[in-house]
């Protein structure tokens, strides 16, 4: 049967730490915090039938509910914000509340299209035999930096491949204007419920190991990924630097 999308619940993974930015969710830009920024824009996108704050920083919690969010509380010790997504399911089921899918939405991504969200919940609900989404947007440059991650796509939209180096190889350098042109990945995921539990119940995948990419968890176990091509940009905050110029981007947003 095909999936309602009101049985469609986004989470917000907020952790307190961070290796290069601690505390980067409370970190103010435009006068909000970053975290609020996220979940503004999710609450602006239609289809959901909860937007939910996921974190296991008291102080994340208490700020996220003066703006009005939806917190629930989760473990320290998640080592991705998938697992804490996969116990926010759990949470709910204890609540006996069966959301038919989730969405992973990044917390550190403050200019996400609200239209991209959307766009994952019509998917999801229509396709009820969907078991993962992600979204890519066309590689125009820097095809060899590692810390942006490509993906190649098979002719169903369904990723073949992520991987952080320059994907795919051309043998010839008169192939290099070819069709076949990776996809640059945006890390926001779909999950049917059942697979979430699935999928977090496998252990670290070998090549998920050597590239640090769980999606190549999902395809070493079988889990196929259907990708959803955006124009959308990427515009994650990763240091106090990027924050810095994010800030400038939603200032301007807002005076215009």
């Amino acid at each position: 049967m095909t999936a309602s999308t009101s049985s469609i619940v986004a989470v917000i993974p907020a952790r307190w730490k961070s290796t290069r930015f601690p505390g980067k969710m409370l970190h103010l830009l435009a006068g909000r915090p970053l975290i609020e920024h996220v979940w503004r824009r999710c609450s602006r996108a239609l289809h959901l039938q909860r937007v939910i704050i996921a974190t296991d920083s008291e102080r994340i919690a208490t700020v996220a509910k003066n703006f009005g969010a939806e917190v629930i509380m989760t473990s320290e010790n998640h080592q991705s914000g998938t697992d804490r997504v996969a116990e926010v399911a759990t949470l709910l089921e204890k609540e006996k509340i069966f959301p038919s899918h989730f969405i992973n939405v990044q917390g550190d991504e403050p200019l996400l299209e609200p239209k991209l969200i959307e766009r994952f919940a019509r998917f999801m609900a229509k396709s009820p035999d969907l078991q993962m989404v992600t979204a890519a947007t066309p590689l125009r440059a820097n095809h060899q930096n590692p810390n942006l991650v490509k993906v190649v796509l098979d002719c169903k939209k369904r990723a073949l491949y992520f991987s952080r180096a320059p994907l795919p190889f051309h043998r010839d350098q008169e192939d290099r204007a070819s069709i076949v042109q990776p996809l640059l990945h945006l890390g926001i995921y779909g999950f049917r419920a059942d697979t979430l539990k699935r999928f977090v119940s496998y252990q670290p995948s070998p090549l998920e190991c050597c590239e640090k990419l769980e999606q190549l968890r999902a395809l070493e176990y079988g889990i196929p990924i259907d990708v959803i091509i955006t124009n959308h940009r990427s515009h994650g905050v990763d240091t106090p630097a990027d924050a810095l110029a994010l800030e400038k981007i939603i200032t301007k947003k807002e005076t215009c």
